[in-house]
This record gives structure tokens, sequence and C-alpha cells, in this order.
């Protein structure tokens, strides 16, 4: 059976919501790791960037949205109740499906006083640019905004749907 429209938008948005915070940890652990150094012979910490993915939305079928019944609804005065249309076709789901270490090179920073330097005095420090990770986080803070604003005019619609119902 095909999920209602409104039940999956929650789905939908939740799981973006989701995608959003662990994108935000990411980003967290990245900058917290920045500044980091490796010893000659090691490799520096490489930022991790999610891999995201868009899922199909559990319990839907294109069967229940061609069977719906919809096409029988020709005539205005009898179509009675809207019929269940399922989730709209290609509706999904996002999710970080992996994590992958950056392939950004490592950034090499002459100081031959340093006790990490390598033979030519150079120090291998973390690939992290700072400034993408704070674009990142804007973007991130943004996009999960966005999703908490659709959610909130849901929900309001939700409740002028309902009220209209008991009025």
């Amino acid at each position: 059976m095909a999920q209602n429209p409104i039940s999956g938008v929650t789905g939908i948005i939740g799981s973006g919501l989701l995608a959003q915070d662990q994108r935000m940890s990411l980003i967290a652990s990245n900058m917290a790791n920045a500044d980091s150094i490796a010893t000659p012979g090691s490799q520096p910490f490489r930022a991790i960037e999610p891999v995201f993915a868009a899922l199909p939305l559990p319990d839907v079928e294109d069967s229940d949205i061609e069977d719906s019944g919809a096409e029988d609804a020709a005539d205005p005065e009898d179509m009675g109740d809207p019929p269940d249309m399922g989730d709209p076709p290609g509706a999904a789901s996002v999710d970080v499906i992996a994590t992958m270490q950056s392939n950004a090179p490592a950034r090499l920073v002459y100081d031959p006083s340093s006790p990490a330097a390598n033979q030519a005095g150079y120090v291998s420090e973390s690939n992290v640019s700072e400034v993408q990770q704070m674009v990142d986080m804007i973007d991130a803070s943004q996009d999960y905004e966005a999703q908490v604003a659709v959610l909130d005019e849901h929900e309001r619609t939700d409740s002028m749907i309902t009220q209209s119902f008991i009025a």
C-alpha cells in the first residue's frame, strides 16, 4: 500500500534534516583537525566529505500509483474523496551513503625548525580548507533552515485542512 502523500513529506524532510546533520558533524570534525600536522613518514589528516544519494521512498510501488483510481474520476459530481495517489513518481529521500577522504593534496609549509619537518624542511599539514569548510557549513545550515521552513508550512497546511473538516 502506498504512503499517504502528506506523511511522505515528513519522511522526505526528515531524511534531509538527518543528512544535513551528518554533513555538519563532518564539517566540525574537519575544522577541528584543520591545523593538524603529520610527522615525517606519516599522512596528515585529510578532509572527510559526505556522499549523498537519493533513495526511493519505502512502500511505494508504481502499481499503487497507477491503480489509484484517478482515471475513473472523470465526472466532477461523482468524484467523492480524492484517491490516495501515494507519493509522486520519483519521490525520494536523501541519505549519506558513505564518507570519503578528500583527494586534495596536503599542504606543505616550509618550517625547518619544526620537529615534524621532513629532510627538506617542509611540514605536511592537513588538506582541510577552512574557507571551503565555512562555505559548506553555511550551505548546510541554509539547507537545514529551508527544510524546517517546508516542514512548518506542511504542518500549517495540514492543520488548516483538518480545521476545514471540523468547521
